[in-house]
């Protein structure tokens, strides 16, 4: 048997309106009953229900609005991807549900914003991504906020973190001096920056490149070039940096005596010939990523030519041939130039470019300086016989990553250095390894 009650208000017992003492409460039923509410019925004046759940439906949106708690809200991002704000206070229970009405969440996403409290236990936004998806996200306490807790075709995660953005250094290991009479300096490793979008799960993965061999006191003991530096992940555009050039010996028919192409090209040796720097930003990149080393000289006194550097081409050789200067970043929060080119050597010794340190040998006494170790700078060429025939090693390279600290996940391989620099997460990797975004 059932019964209907038609009556215009309810009252509690001291005679107050319910609807205007917000302080009162009545129950309706006991304990396990079930209360129906009709479709379409909603709480007037901003009432609120507890006990059972009421969502009120709302027009289809298009354009980014305000959630209001215990309402549902189909989202057509059909044209554009457009932002929820939520509610800037909320009480525990509150719920509000969000439903991909064109199937298009994964073309263009849904970005939920807190409004200053927590989603899932930090003030980061969240994005729906995927087609045909809903979700419904209740209020649970300060410290969580916002939770998900139902979802149709929301795969394994609800609510996905929003994409960031992070800055990549990508320096290569700087080209080995050339040995015997003459050397020249070695390129400086490549030097490429990057700006990227990383989503959630993403895995960037890093690859630091080592300095070149310099030439050895024999004719036929030749340079190396430095290796290349790089990073990769899914739904990133990779980023190469180029080994710097090796540079040409000095003297002897048998031996290499032009420099080598690279990053930043290897100075040519100068002893019997004035040989040929090798070419910078090779393979060709854009913005370039190096420069040209310097020409040998053949003469008295003869004298190899300057590295390439980042920002400057290597000097031809004469009484001295400078390495090409580096080229400075602050992604670490201070200035630090990187990539210079090796010195060239004979005459009066040629000084490595900022950012890399390798200086040119003279005669018989003085040695070739290596290029500096995580700076990516190319080697100074040797200056005679003996001992100081030998030409510096190139500088092994770096690749560092600014990541905005309120995203940082702190997963990585590889040990790198961390710090902080204002807002950002700082990794510098001397050895290769990964990031997780």
């Amino acid at each position: 048997m059932t019964s209907i009650i038609k009556v215009d208000t309810i009252q509690d017992q001291d005679g107050n309106n319910i609807i205007n003492e917000n302080a009162n409460t009545i129950t309706i039923g006991a304990s396990g009953d079930t209360i129906t509410i009709p479709v379409g019925a909603t709480l007037a004046n901003n009432g609120t229900a507890t006990g059972f759940a009421s969502t009120a439906w709302q027009a289809v949106q298009t354009t980014g609005f305000t959630a209001v708690a215990g309402r549902g809200y189909p989202c057509n991002t059909t044209s554009a991807a457009f932002t929820v704000t939520l509610p800037a206070s909320a009480s525990v229970g509150d719920t509000i549900v969000l439903v991909d009405y064109a199937g298009t969440f994964a073309t263009y996403n849904l970005t939920l914003n807190p409004n200053g409290l927590n989603i899932e236990g930090a003030t980061l936004n969240k994005v729906l991504t995927t087609n045909k998806e809903g979700v419904t996200i209740t209020y649970a306490d300060a410290t969580k906020g916002w939770v998900a807790t139902s979802g149709v075709n929301s795969g394994t995660q609800a609510l996905e973190p929003e994409p960031y953005s992070v800055d990549f250094l990508v320096i290569a290991g700087g080209g080995g001096g050339g040995g015997f009479y003459g050397g020249g300096g070695g390129g400086g490793g490549g030097y490429r920056t990057s700006t990227q979008t990383a989503s959630s799960g993403t895995v960037i993965t890093v690859t630091v490149g080592n300095g070149g061999t310099g030439g050895g006191s024999g004719a036929t003991a030749l340079t190396t070039s430095g290796s290349d530096s790089s990073i990769s992940g899914s739904g990133l555009t990779t980023i190469t940096s180029a080994g710097g050039g090796g540079a040409g010996n000095g003297g002897g028919a048998s031996s290499r005596r032009t420099g080598l192409d690279g990053g930043s090209g290897g100075g040519g040796g100068g002893n019997e010939a004035s040989e040929l720097g090798g070419s910078g930003n090779t393979p060709s990149t854009s913005p370039s990523q190096g420069n040209d080393g310097g020409n040998g000289q053949a003469g008295t006194p003869y004298t190899g030519g300057g590295g390439g550097g980042a920002s400057a081409v290597g000097a031809t050789g004469s009484a001295s041939a400078n390495g090409g200067n580096g080229t400075a970043s602050s992604i670490t929060g201070s200035s630090v130039t990187y990539a210079g080119g090796g010195g060239g050597s004979r005459g009066t010794a040629g000084s490595g470019g900022t950012g890399g340190n390798g200086g040119g040998g003279v005669g018989g006494g003085t040695p070739a300086t290596a290029g500096t170790v995580n700076l990516g700078g190319g080697g100074g060429g040797s200056g005679g016989a003996g001992g100081s025939a030998i030409g510096g090693n190139g500088g092994k390279g770096v690749v560092i990553l600014s990541i905005p600290t309120a995203n940082y996940s702190g997963t990585i391989t590889g040990s790198p250095t961390e710090a902080t620099s204002g807002s950002n997460k700082i990794l510098t990797f001397t050895g290769s390894g990964s990031y997780t975004a």
